[in-house]
């Protein structure tokens, strides 16, 4: 847990964020879960909710992205990469009862039509997670042009599955997601690099 008044503030957003989406979540639980003053919020956030949520997704977002290099820097290969992220995926849902999944398609899914600063954040989060995913893709030997739809192919399954695992409370949409998108990133790989991923 972060030490700073700000920095606990961001953290408890994040996670009241993730499990209850932006409106559920209101200013006074956020002070409470944080340990803050009320009149810290506004102290650090002049903007208010909206603001709070803004940075809270992008810092989400960078986070989330470190996560996903350091995951395929360990790993050998590509398809190796996207099997192990979603393997960690389905192991954080189980571990915290599917109460954790994506916070920024969590915000996503409920604000893209109603505040276009929340919008605009989430955007620019999964454009910045399409883009290492894209540019990994090249590397490992995909086609330039094929590598965006596939990054964006495997992110869609990602965050599908996180929706349905929620949902269901089970882990076979996320395993079914998984070994799909191992299929089309093993697919477009140059035939002579790709890795046999046992389900």
């Amino acid at each position: 847990m972060p030490t700073g008044t700000r920095d606990r503030i961001i953290y408890a957003s994040a996670e009241l964020f993730r499990r209850q989406g932006y409106a559920g979540t209101g200013l006074k639980q956020i002070a409470t879960e944080a340990h803050a003053p009320f009149g810290s919020l506004y102290h650090f956030f002049p903007g208010g909710k909206e603001q709070l949520a803004d940075e809270v997704l992008r810092i989400g977002g960078r986070f989330f992205l470190a996560l996903y290099e350091a995951i395929a820097g360990a790993a050998p290969d590509l398809v190796t990469a996207v099997s192990d992220f979603f393997a960690g995926a389905g192991e954080t849902l189980a571990a915290t009862d599917y109460a954790d999944a994506c916070p920024i398609a969590t915000v996503a899914g409920e604000i893209a039509s109603t505040h276009e600063v929340l919008r605009v954040a989430t955007a620019d989060v999964f454009e910045s997670w399409l883009a290492a995913l894209a540019e990994d893709a090249i590397e490992a030997g995909v086609e330039a042009e094929r590598a965006r739809p596939l990054a964006i192919s495997v992110l869609a399954l990602l965050e599908g599955a996180f929706l349905l695992s929620r949902s269901t409370r089970s882990l076979d949409p996320m395993t079914a997601s998984s070994e799909a998108a191992v299929a089309l990133v093993a697919a477009a790989l140059p035939k002579s690099t790709t890795t046999e991923i046992s389900p």
